[in-house]
């Protein structure tokens, strides 16, 4: 993997984290995620660029 698809994924990760963690619970809830699936959702969601 080179150093360009390694900087989106990282900034695709970043990304994720920002916009959920942005969210209030009960938008959370909604959307079936709590706080602490968030890093997980983001490192997913990386991995499939």
């Amino acid at each position: 993997m080179g150093i360009r698809q390694t900087f989106k994924k990282w900034a695709a990760y970043q990304q994720t984290v920002r916009e959920l963690t942005a969210l209030d619970n009960r938008q959370l809830n909604d959307l079936g995620i709590s706080r602490a699936d968030i890093q997980k959702i983001a490192r997913n969601h990386a991995q499939t660029l």
